[in-house]
């Protein structure tokens, strides 16, 4: 049954059912970095009215808060239609690994969403109902709820990356949890964390700074914008060291266990040891390049040893290209990796010793012998179980262009964000005195605060090219290594999911458009101040 079981699927389902979950997935996440950039700043400046009594800081968190609660309601909204498409158009993949997925999600509905649920009531309408610290600690707890949701959410996303802590049993044809602590402190899902919540701040910061420009430009609302741009630009310039930290330590783990990502990323055709980084090549958006018959991509210019070192740690490391992966490779090391043809191989045998062995054991007489040998085998080769489903080799290639462009607008947008935040502080705080004391941040051209403005949007640009990087670079697998695409998704009519797609992209972008008007409405009005 299990060798026929996923194959007779139309292809239009499978790519209707990932371009819906791909638009899902992201208008989703243009919600979700703003809630918790916004709760690191807006925790701040109750902080501020904690410790000082200043009514005008009270006023300020108070219209931070609010701005926080409609971009908060619409995340909900498109965060619970996002796990639902799990079990309509993935049924498959529900079926094979939900005692593991669904895990980090009961987790995450059960603990951290009713903590969300619970501070925020208090956060909004508790200003005069309890007390200062109390307040203040709903407050915290509110962007913590969010950042623990986070958490798990992530948790499940990098247990598809990297799968950990489950076996396969035979006699359920279901992957099962044998360690969830294994799972939760996977240290991808550390690194995947730690990395996405920091470009997260990083947004909620761009949107701050982006807003206070905005009422200096119309010259309004001066001291709140400069003492929020304060803080906003503070807390970027941290988030924005630290995501290029979190992102190192994110490359070596995806080196470690997808290197065909990394090679994608690169566009590094054949590897070795001194890898160079790409910082451009000429490489087509719109095709897949000829890897198996070019050296490298043309009129590459790279960084001497710095793949290697971002990889490896080790500037003379080694990496592998896409054709090694493709064809096998040795370590210096002595470490083999097999060729996607034997990996190919091995998983056949795999899918096909699981068929007998469930022949053997409940349908036929079997002593037992025979059903022991088949699951002999494929223990044997359970490691390569989703490549018996490989149809050709070429499909573990993912779509070069759109990794190798996203990474490079993720990494290009995080560079300008450091040198934005270190001048906008560095303008507010007139430091250094020599370069910045002439400058009034209250007084510049238009033009500065009109890029501020300009930026919000693409921030966004960068955050949605991570997540293309970790998305497409995972192609074409669903579960790294277990479950292809194509073996996850339910059996469908096409028509049924496109039908659904478009009706979720009108209701996704009135929502959007919604929200954006509120906020604008919101931003426009300005803060109400006490005794006015």
């Amino acid at each position: 049954m299990f060798q026929h079981l996923f194959l007779d699927i139309d292809a239009a389902t499978i790519d209707w059912s990932r371009a819906q979950f791909a638009l899902t997935a992201i208008y989703h996440w243009l919600f979700v970095p703003l809630t918790l950039g916004l709760a690191v700043i807006m925790g701040i400046i109750e902080t501020y009215y904690y410790r000082t009594k200043d009514l005008f800081w009270k006023d300020a968190a108070i219209f931070w808060q609010k701005l926080f609660g409609i971009n908060f309601a619409m995340g909900v909204a498109t965060g619970i239609i996002l796990e639902f498409e799990f079990g309509t158009n993935w049924s498959n993949y529900s079926w094979f690994v939900g005692d593991i997925f669904g895990a980090p999600l009961a987790v995450e509905g059960i603990v951290a969403f009713f903590m969300e649920s619970t501070f925020v009531a208090v956060m909004y309408f508790g200003w005069k109902k309890v007390s200062p610290g109390f307040h203040l600690a709903s407050t915290w707890l509110t962007g913590l709820g969010a950042t623990i949701s986070a958490w798990w959410i992530l948790v499940a996303n990098a247990w598809m990356q990297y799968p950990v802590g489950c076996e396969f049993n035979p006699d359920t044809m279901r992957n099962e949890m044998v360690s969830f602590f294994e799972v939760a402190l996977s240290p991808f899902a550390i690194s995947k964390f730690c990395h996405t919540v920091t470009s997260a701040w990083i947004i909620g910061a761009v949107f701050c700074v982006g807003v206070c420009s905005w009422y200096l430009l119309k010259k309004r609302e001066t001291k709140l914008a400069v003492e929020s741009l304060k803080i906003g630009a503070a807390v970027g310039l941290v988030a924005s060291l630290l995501a290029a930290v979190t992102g190192h330590k994110s490359g070596m783990d995806v080196a470690e266990v997808q290197p065909m990502k990394l090679a994608a990323m690169e566009a590094l055709y054949n590897g070795g040891t001194d890898q160079g980084l790409t910082a451009v090549a000429l490489i087509n958006p719109f095709a897949q390049p000829d890897y198996a018959n070019e050296e490298s991509a043309p009129l590459k210019i790279e960084m001497p040893y710095a793949l290697s070192m971002m990889a490896t740690n080790d500037p003379h490391g080694f990496v592998p290209g896409i054709n090694d992966i493709l064809n096998g490779y040795t370590t210096p090391d002595g470490r083999v990796e097999p060729s996607a043809d034997e990996k190919i191989e091995r998983g056949k045998k795999a899918i096909a010793a699981l068929a007998a062995y469930r022949q053997a054991k409940f349908h036929s007489s079997d002593d037992g012998e025979t059903a022991a040998a088949h699951l002999a085998i494929l223990n044997e080769n359970m490691k390569y179980f989703g490549y018996g489903y490989i149809r050709d080799k070429s499909e573990l290639v993912p779509f070069i262009p759109i990794n190798f462009w996203a990474f490079r607008i993720m990494v290009g947008m995080g560079c300008l964000f450091i040198l934005f935040f270190a001048v906008m502080l560095a303008v507010a705080y007139k430091f250094p005195k020599a370069l910045f004391g002439k400058y009034d941040i209250t007084a510049l051209p238009a033009w500065h605060y009109w890029l501020a403005v300009a930026l919000i949007p693409l921030a966004y640009v960068a955050s949605e090219s991570g997540w293309l990087v970790a998305e497409f670079g995972r192609q074409p697998w669903t579960i790294q290594d277990m479950l292809p695409t194509w073996a996850a998704v339910s059996d469908l009519q096409s028509s049924s999911v496109m039908i659904t797609f478009f009706l979720f992209l009108v209701l996704f972008t009135t929502m959007l458009a919604v929200e954006i008007n509120i906020l604008l409405k919101q931003i426009k009005k300005g803060p109400e101040y006490s005794g006015m």
